[in-house]
């Protein structure tokens, strides 16, 4: 299996080599050159595999650098119930008919993060032993992504991680999950700004390559492909547990900002898994939605990206949304490049509405979008926790409510769960008036030392602060 990049560099690589690697050296991201089709006797094969084994015959598919035996004993090692909590891993559980909710947030961060970045850490530890390497992590977080880096990783042999946040702008949960960590090799840097601008320092730091050569920079972020590829998995599980069946269409509904999560489920569709549609709900900051009503894909500057009560979502640059163009444009790196460098490069947006690429995206892809607000998404926490006894966290509220408006009869609706609402207590309290449970190992989070620096929005001086903490 070869890896290209979305903007059309020469190069093809194999998947250890991009593991390790994040940005194309075009600043494109890799995709498969094809994606593997699965039929439907291999769906029956798979249907009744305990979770860690299907994600090894999944990730087999694109991963044949890595031994067979090695890559199964590292999908074992990662998904255990220990770590996750159930033998399931991502159970299913239906709210109401045709309506389910698959629950991703029972890992050490508690936020669907960990499904992927847990088999991350175990994959990067494996190949820098197997290379006598190390790696330096630079990341950036609206939330989630931070702490499961940081807990995936803490202790590897032969990592630092270095992860930027919008400083003020995560939940006091969030940023206490990953200020307190006290472990040599995790840097936490608060960036003066928001998410948009640490993801904008991670892409500039990653397309110097001079730099990025001389202190072997990773990345954790979807950009990613081996995170990505590991989501994957969990929309066949889901899947399995929602059909009995492989004759039976299902409809995902998945919170999105930076459309990793959902762009896994693209890759699913389009390797067989039988997806009707592919819902993304966004909350205010809604560039996914206008994409999807309108064709139009505009960014917003950082003062016109509202702070609201879904924060892991308050995203206006969807860093893996180039992925899925690329094959809505057919797989052309020239016109990707005419929309995400050249267009979106100069004057902030690209527009496909007149493009019949466009029609493509709902007609041959199955997406489908929506829009919540903070009264939504207290009205759907007071809804779910009155009629179904479940509570929920702020981002899958916004999920839940975009998914009730994409129904089809028949079709079972899964929407994805993606944090525990403890992470989110205060919105919580004022849809119910009451703290959301805690997990013991949390209890009095936010009180302890606090380990992070504070920088201004300047890839310089992250590229500075890296460089000191690594000659």
């Amino acid at each position: 299996m070869n890896y290209l990049s979305t903007r059309g560099h020469a190069d093809r690589k194999r998947f250890c080599e991009i593991l390790l690697e994040g940005l194309a050296p075009d600043g494109g991201l890799y995709l498969p050159e094809t994606y593997p089709q699965v039929d439907t006797a291999t769906l029956a094969k798979w249907r009744t595999l305990p979770y860690a084994e299907l994600a090894f015959e999944i990730l087999s598919l694109y991963i044949d650098d890595i031994p067979a035996a090695d890559l199964k004993a590292i999908c074992a090692k990662t998904y255990t119930a220990e770590v996750f909590g159930t033998d399931e891993i991502v159970p299913l559980r239906e709210l109401e008919d045709g309506v389910y909710l698959e629950a991703l947030s029972n890992g050490p961060t508690l936020a669907f993060k960990d499904m992927a970045m847990q088999l991350l850490g175990n994959l990067f530890e494996y190949e820098l032993a197997r290379r006598g390497a190390e790696l330096n992590i630079l990341g950036a977080t609206s939330g989630d992504t931070g702490s499961a880096a940081e807990y995936a990783m803490r202790g590897k042999k032969g990592v630092r991680v270095f992860m930027t946040s919008p400083d003020g702008r995560m939940s006091p949960f969030q940023q206490a999950q990953m200020f307190s960590l006290q472990d040599a090799n995790i840097h936490n840097i608060a960036i003066t700004g928001v998410f948009d601008d640490c993801q904008d320092i991670v892409k500039a730091v990653s397309n110097d390559l001079a730099f990025k050569r001389k202190y072997r920079i990773g990345t954790v972020n979807s950009i990613n492909w081996a995170r990505l590829l590991a989501q994957v998995v969990y929309y066949f599980a889901g899947y399995f547990q929602a059909t009995a069946s492989n004759d039976k269409p299902v409809s995902f509904t998945v919170p999105s900002g930076n459309f990793g999560n959902v762009c896994a489920g693209h890759v699913a569709r389009m390797m067989g898994l039988p997806i009707q549609t592919l819902v993304v709900a966004t909350n205010e900051n809604d560039v996914l939605d206008e994409f999807f009503r309108t064709g139009v894909y505009r960014v917003r500057a950082a003062v016109d990206t509202h702070e609201t009560s879904s924060p892991s979502m308050d995203i206006s640059k969807a860093s893996n949304f180039e992925r899925f163009v690329f094959d809505l444009v057919g797989r052309d790196p020239a016109k990707l490049r005419q929309l995400f460098v050249d267009d979106l490069g100069l004057t902030g947006s690209f527009d496909l509405s007149a493009d019949p690429a466009f029609k493509q995206a709902a007609e041959r892809f199955g997406f489908r979008s929506g829009r919540s607000t903070h009264a939504d998404r207290l009205a759907m926490i007071r809804d779910t926790e009155k009629r179904f006894a479940t509570l929920i966290d702020p981002h899958t509220a916004d999920g839940l409510k975009a998914a009730r408006e994409q129904l089809t009869p028949g079709v079972p609706m899964v929407v994805l769960e993606t944090a525990l609402p403890i992470k989110f207590a205060a919105t919580v309290v004022e849809a119910l008036g009451e703290e959301p449970a805690r997990p013991k190992k949390f209890e009095g989070i936010e009180a302890l030392p606090k380990r992070v620096v504070q920088l201004p929005a300047d890839a310089e001086a992250v590229k500075a602060y890296i460089a000191q903490h690594c000659d």
